[in-house]
């Protein structure tokens, strides 16, 4: 990657860069992520029955929340590109229209959480988790406007290359949850116990006071000012929505497409009985955990990325993903050593049942197989997303996670009898193919953009 003492200086001063850039962003998405932890463990001390509604309406609002999520992250490179060409004045007037597009959004979320009940009668989930799980997603739902908003207001900073309140807001909002969520689960004082329906009502609380503080925020704070975000009200310009559709629409689907993908082994694996799916459901978990390292570093570059093109800066281009890249074989490096040495012992923390544990131990052995093009395929999209490269990549990752992955992972599971391990094994498949294609494609996009 390096030829000389002054490029190996050049690239360790980038990585510092995009490593501050990253951990703010990567431990507040393990504060998100935590929060359907927290659901989960208070749900448990309420009942198993609170606890399996919980779980499978989390499993269906997840869904909801990639959706938003990849529709809304047309705002980073956006905000990045504008701030790199020196057009700021344009920062705010967009970020307002993304502000009418976050609503559209929760509202049509909103809808779909409400309906998505019906869903549990579709799949023949039995009656007595159905009515608790139906009360749970009704709730939440009131909560989807203020996470397509609460999206748009951090990926604004996030673009401007500002990421602590990502964490703080992250942080802030977790251990917010744990008094409202246990007050409306178990009631407190005047306030009656509502059971499941009591922490839907409280993720939604929580989110919407998460918005709120972010946008007053984003109002008072001196890096923001000069954006004037909230100096007067506009109506939707839909030109300037179309533009953002046309990045988040590919986006979205892509990363619906990966999170389905996992949510497709799942049911699959549950044809292998309880063990298998106990220890899929362990070593997921894990597994997901530790991909949101990368998954920072990915965002940073997107943002790096974004303002290197904007500037018309194609060498810092190369050096942003240069710089991510060294970030990210040394995390997934870390990430595979814990998986394979440490996993059958974290598998312990989940449960004593010896048969779980091991298969779920024996599951890291094969996540730590793919790390290396996990974090890879996760960086090469981030960067494409900031060169506003996004329909192309949809296909690869529609065809990679897809025809290749879930395909091969069927084929070894079930047709060759590999069970758990043969999914995995699959998905390794079809990360690396994605990794592959991804990787090429940004250098070629970035070629191109040079002859240009």
């Amino acid at each position: 990657m390096t030829h000389s003492p002054s490029q190996w200086q050049r690239l360790k001063q980038e990585s510092r860069v995009s490593f501050k850039l990253a951990m703010p962003i990567a431990l507040g998405q393990l504060a998100s992520m935590a929060m359907s932890v927290v659901d989960t463990l208070l749900a448990g001390k309420h009942g198993p029955l609170t606890l399996a509604a919980v779980a499978l309406g989390s499993a269906i609002w997840s869904l909801a929340l990639l959706i938003c999520v990849g529709l809304m992250m047309a705002v980073p490179p956006t905000v990045s590109q504008l701030n790199g060409a020196g057009r700021r004045q344009e920062i705010g007037p967009i970020w307002r229209q993304a502000l009418w597009l976050a609503v559209a959004v929760g509202l049509l979320l909103l809808l779909f959480m409400r309906w998505s009940p019906q869903l549990l009668v579709w799949m023949e989930i039995d009656e007595a988790v159905r009515a608790p799980t139906g009360e749970f997603l009704r709730a939440i739902s009131w909560g989807a406007p203020a996470l397509a908003l609460f999206f748009a207001s951090r990926y604004l900073s996030e673009g401007l290359s500002w990421t602590k309140p990502t964490l703080v807001f992250g942080v802030a909002a977790l251990i917010l949850l744990v008094p409202v969520g246990s007050a409306l689960l178990f009631g407190f004082g005047p306030i009656p116990a509502l059971g499941a329906a009591g922490l839907g009502y409280a993720t939604a609380i929580v989110m919407w006071l998460e918005f709120l503080a972010f946008a007053y925020y984003l109002h008072r704070s001196m890096h923001f000012r000069d954006l004037e975000l909230l100096s007067h009200f506009e109506w939707p310009h839909f030109k300037a929505i179309k533009q953002l559709l046309v990045l988040g629409v590919p986006m979205g689907i892509a990363i619906f497409m990966e999170g389905s993908l996992f949510v497709a082994t799942a049911l699959f694996i549950g044809r292998l009985g309880a063990v298998d799916v106990a220890a899929h459901q362990i070593a997921l978990n894990v597994a997901s955990a530790s991909f949101m390292i990368p998954l920072g570093v990915a965002l940073a570059t997107t943002v790096r990325v974004g303002h290197a093109v904007g500037a018309r800066d194609y060498p810092a281009v190369r050096w942003a993903m240069k710089a991510g890249l060294f970030l990210v074989l040394i995390t997934q490096t870390v990430s595979a050593l814990m998986l394979v040495f440490a996993g059958h012992w974290i598998s312990s923390w989940y449960t004593d049942d010896a048969a779980i544990a091991g298969l779920a131990g024996t599951l890291m052995i094969y996540a730590a197989v793919f790390q290396y093009p996990d974090g890879i395929q996760a960086l090469s999209g981030g960067a494409l997303r900031g060169l506003k490269d996004t329909k192309i990549p949809m296909f690869i990752t529609v065809f990679a996670y897809w025809a290749v992955g879930l395909s091969a992972g069927v084929y070894l599971g079930l047709n060759q009898g590999l069970r758990a391990p043969g999914f995995w094994l699959g998905l390794s498949i079809g990360l690396s193919v994605a990794a592959i294609l991804l990787f090429f494609r940004f250098w070629r996009s970035v070629n191109r953009l040079e002859r240009a």
